[in-house]
This record gives C-alpha cells, sequence and structure tokens, in this order.
C-alpha cells in the first residue's frame, strides 16, 4: 500500500509525538547511591604489626595470614570499622591465654584543617581468649598532599600484654609516631614508604621493654575490580618479642621472629 505525503507527515508526527510521551512517562533511572560500606579480604605472606610479626611460632619468613574487615564512613566525617587477622602469640604471654585472632574496632571523625586533611579516632586491638593482651589506644591524623603523620597512644592499662599483669597500668602512655608516604609513580603503581617510632613509658622500660623504629618501603599494583598486589620490605631495629622466646621454636637461642623480611599481599575491596 502506497502512502500519500499527507499520511506520511501524520504518521512521522504521531511517532515522534509517542516517542516524547514515553520518554516523558519513563526517565532514565537515576545512578544508584554509592554505598558508605566498603569491605575488604587480603591473604598476606606475614603479618607484621610495627614491624613485629605476629606469628611467633617460627622464623621462617612465610607464615601467611587471612585477614579482612569492613568500614562505614559518613559524608559528615564520620566512620566506623572493623578488621580482623589470624595471628599466634598470646600464648607466650605470662597469662599463657592463647588467642588465634585479632579483632580490630575504630571509629573517628575525618574533616579539612586548611591545606590538612584531619583524622581523629580510637582504636581497641581484642584478642578473644586472651583478654590481657587487649589494647587500646587514641590518635590523631593529617595529611599534605602524599605525606601523612599519624600519632597513637595507649589508653589502656596495658600495651599488648606488656605492664597489663603483674605491673598493671605501666602500659599506658606508650606512643607510636608514624609518617608515611604513598605516590602514584607510574599508572596502576603507587609507591608506599613508612617510617614508625614505638616509644614505651619510662615504667615499661624498668620492666624491660625497650623503645624501637620501624619501617616499610614497597609498591602496590592496581589489578581491576577492586583486587591489588602489594609487595614491601618490612622491619624493625628491635629484633627479639618483649616476652621470652621458646626454645622450641629457637634451641639455639640465636634467631629472631621479627627478621627484615620481604611481604607479599593480595587484597581484593568489595
Amino acid at each position: 500500500m502506497k502512502f500519500a505525503p499527507a499520511h506520511i507527515a501524520i504518521v512521522a508526527a504521531l511517532a515522534l509525538s509517542g516517542a516524547a510521551m514515553a520518554q516523558t512517562a519513563a526517565p532514565a533511572a537515576p545512578a544508584a547511591a554509592a554505598s558508605p560500606f566498603t569491605y575488604n579480604l587480603t591473604l598476606a605472606s606475614n603479618y607484621k604489626f610495627r614491624g613485629q610479626d605476629q606469628n611467633q611460632t617460627k622464623t621462617t619468613a612465610f607464615k601467611p595470614a587471612l585477614q579482612g574487615g569492613v568500614d562505614w564512613a559518613h559524608e559528615s566525617g564520620f566512620y566506623l570499622g572493623n578488621w580482623n587477622s589470624t595471628i599466634d602469640w598470646t600464648k607466650y604471654l605470662p597469662s599463657k591465654n592463647d588467642s588465634s585472632v585479632e579483632v580490630d574496632v575504630y571509629g573517628g571523625y575525618k574533616f579539612k584543617a586548611g591545606a590538612f586533611d584531619m583524622d581523629v579516632g580510637a582504636l581497641a586491638y581484642v584478642y578473644p581468649g586472651a583478654s590481657d593482651a587487649n589494647t587500646t589506644e587514641v590518635y590523631v591524623g593529617a595529611t599534605y598532599g602524599i605525606v601523612t603523620a599519624k600519632y597513637s597512644s595507649t589508653v589502656s592499662k596495658g600495651y599488648f600484654g606488656f605492664g597489663a599483669t603483674p605491673n598493671s597500668g605501666k602500659g599506658r602512655g606508650t606512643g607510636y609516631l608514624n609518617i608515611s608516604l604513598a605516590q602514584e609513580i607510574m599508572p596502576k603503581v603507587t609507591f608506599k614508604a613508612a617510617l614508625g617510632s614505638t616509644m614505651m613509658t619510662a615504667e615499661t622500660r624498668k620492666l624491660g621493654a625497650e623503645s624501637f623504629m620501624d619501617f616499610n618501603i614497597g609498591a602496590a599494583y592496581d589489578l581491576g575490580d577492586g583486587l591489588s598486589a602489594t609487595a614491601a620490605l618490612v622491619g624493625a631495629t628491635k629484633k627479639k618479642p618483649f616476652y621470652t622466646f621458646p626454645a622450641a621454636v629457637d634451641p639455639s637461642g640465636t634467631k629472631s621472629v621479627n627478621q627484615n623480611m620481604v611481604v607479599v599481599m593480595l587484597t581484593k575491596t568489595l
């Protein structure tokens, strides 16, 4: 069937009118708001905290740890989070209480102060089954460009089991200063470095816990889809643990669980 020009004009007008009505009646769905929650899961070749191995049962470099957590961040600047890791060291404390996991719970507030990005908060390190190792710190951090400085002060009676019992309260006041930087040096590759100083109180030093420095230098590679790989040389000036190192692990008494070593991590963030 052939259409006259007038018919074609009418049909075209109706079609355009229908399309316009359809667009008005069914607008494109707005982009979903970003979730305030983020999740992370990590497999690490070794878990070092301030240069100290958190698996003290052997002196080998490969002591894998499974880690993961969740963070909540509000647009106002307030945040809460939880992070967890497998460990094996609390059984060597005087109490011999054993915990196989570290549970961190933290919260704080981030805000701008001129050219600085500020961060203040508190963090509790909890060791189920070994409460004498529990430690709570308050902290303040400031970031300027690629550099971040953060100071933490212990407010709990003990510092990771030291000065908790029987010398209750002597761990309080232990300080930790960390200065770090992160800079992308090529697409998907970020250079990272940090230097830390653990400052024991005079009371804890009398108990045999010396102050020490730790360092971390390496790089992270973005593999895409929230997956990243990190390799870093991690170590400290302190080579022996605060407590008696078991002879069953090191019969010669010459090895250290806190050797400087390369730590490799694979992290997935959602």
